[in-house]
């Protein structure tokens, strides 16, 4: 992954605001160790086995997540750690799984904050080299994750 270059620019963005059923340790570690992480991340359709995930839990390190399909087919899903700050936020890069030259695509800021209960995750994502339907498609699959997020840590169902 490469880093911004100093004519990079954002082109598309967004931030979407997540009511979870759990306490915003219990978030934080959901993003942060892979054996919670193997449960929710990826759309319903695919697996994330738990051996197809790494994190260098610190700034500078690589997190790296493989998705599999029913056919076996992969698709793997990185980036770099920017900031670490347990248990209230994250920011980390992520790339687009078809570039091909190693650019940037987007960088990733969650903050946690505590709601009754349970946690406010404010998801912010960034994107370089991008356009909007595929931001907005991102967007979508992201809330398809954080449903799937609130489901491992709760037990119940999706939201309806």
């Amino acid at each position: 992954m490469t880093g911004t270059s100093p004519t990079s620019a954002v082109s598309a963005e967004y931030t979407l605001t997540y009511l979870l059923g759990a306490p915003r340790a219990l978030v934080y570690q959901a993003w942060t160790d892979p054996e919670h992480f193997s449960h929710w991340f990826g759309p319903r359709v695919y697996t994330t086995p738990v051996s197809k995930i790494s994190m260098d839990l610190r700034p500078g390190g690589i997190w790296r997540a493989a998705v599999v399909a029913r056919d076996g087919s992969e698709q793997v899903l990185d980036g770099v750690y920017r900031e670490l700050s347990p248990p209230e936020r994250l920011v980390f890069t992520t790339g687009d799984p078809g570039n091909t030259t190693g650019d940037l695509a987007s960088v990733v800021t969650i903050v946690l904050n505590e709601r009754d209960g349970g946690t406010e995750m404010v998801f912010h994502q960034a994107g370089y080299n991008t356009d909007q339907a595929h931001a907005d498609a991102s967007k979508a699959g992201w809330l398809e994750f954080f449903d799937r997020l609130d489901e491992h840590l709760t037990g119940h169902s999706p939201k309806a």
